[in-house]
């Protein structure tokens, strides 16, 4: 495929920007030993954060990299290198979309965000939820093999144990749940005997996309009114509607709901397909997006981007033949 003909197959693309969890030891190392571009966006992180990023990104070890605080904003960084090294070699995709935090660098690459306010808010959102983790006891689990109607009634069931919601409707079939220990498991044991195949707790220090994170909404939500907000440049999918964001006042309030409200994430590929994109490309570490996309439309055709030689390959088919 020759670049011209690579970069319009491209402009029916969704750019998918990942979330928390996609971080791994060394994944920033490619990207500033091969691309100019990126050393020069990650010397601007180092500076805003006041903290060796690039080093952490390149060095850290997982234990590093796990804190949430770093976490963040080391996804961000890595993925807006990774998607300015294919802009600049004419990646035009049809619009962008970000699995809660990766709605961040969608912010940025749809010229909503800057790239200081998105690093600055996404360095705050970690300490928060790093701050939230000691305060507010929970957990998280993954339901996979059952409707994601049958997880949302095994949360109403074990809603007497205590408060437990839907954080993630990931894929048809794998829906995450939010909040109190004892009500997440009990849902979990609903959601088995209903037919599930699996629950998996997952690695995580506090129920996020859960009512019990308010407060750390209220004081992120002060944040927010201090950033400059513009009205989308590029089609832009909100992970807390499912529906493309309109202005940059609503971009903000979302920003703000995000941090209680789930990832509607099954509902945020539907809406791509129907705009129509029928590729989706991962921009970032990581390939799970990729998954959720082929597992939700059987039909898409994905790319990620996590790797040196994925990366390489999706950057020389968009250059001029």
């Amino acid at each position: 495929m020759t670049g011209e003909s690579s970069r319009n197959a491209l402009t029916g693309c969704l750019g998918m920007f990942p979330g928390q969890g996609s971080q791994r030891p060394g994944m920033a190392q490619y990207l500033l030993d091969e691309y100019p571009v990126a050393r020069d966006l990650f010397d601007r992180a180092d500076d805003v954060l006041g903290i060796p990023l690039s080093r952490i990104c390149t060095d850290g070890d997982r234990s590093q990299l796990a804190a949430t605080e770093v976490a963040q904003p080391a996804i961000t960084a890595t993925s807006l290198a990774v998607w300015q090294i294919l802009r600049d070699a004419g990646y035009q995709p049809g619009a962008v979309a970000g699995h809660s935090l990766g709605e961040y660098p969608a912010l940025v690459a749809a010229g909503v965000l800057s790239y200081e306010s998105a690093l600055v808010l996404v360095q705050l959102r970690g300490q928060l939820m790093a701050e939230a983790a000691a305060q507010v006891p929970g957990a998280m689990a993954a339901v996979m093999g059952i409707p994601a109607d049958d997880v949302g009634a095994a949360c109403q069931a074990a809603s007497v144990v205590g408060v437990v919601e839907v954080a993630n409707w990931n894929e048809p079939l794998q829906t995450v749940l939010s909040g109190e220990t004892d009500a997440v498991d009990e849902a979990g044991r609903v959601a088995l005997a209903a037919g599930a195949e699996r629950v998996v707790r997952l690695d995580v220090s506090a129920p996020f996309h859960c009512s019990l994170m308010s407060d750390v909404q209220e004081e992120f939500t002060a944040e927010l009114a201090l950033h400059a907000f513009a009205d989308p440049r590029l089609p832009l999918i909100s992970s807390v509607t499912g529906d493309y964001v309109h202005s940059g006042e609503q971009a903000r309030e979302l920003l703000s709901l995000q941090i209680t409200r789930p990832v509607r994430w099954v509902e945020v590929l539907r809406r791509a397909a129907e705009h129509p994109v029928t590729a989706f490309t991962e921009i970032g570490p990581g390939r799970v997006l990729s998954g959720l996309a082929r597992r939700t439309l059987t039909e898409a055709s994905t790319r990620s981007t996590g790797d040196p030689r994925r990366l390489t390959a999706l950057h020389s088919a968009l250059q001029p033949a």
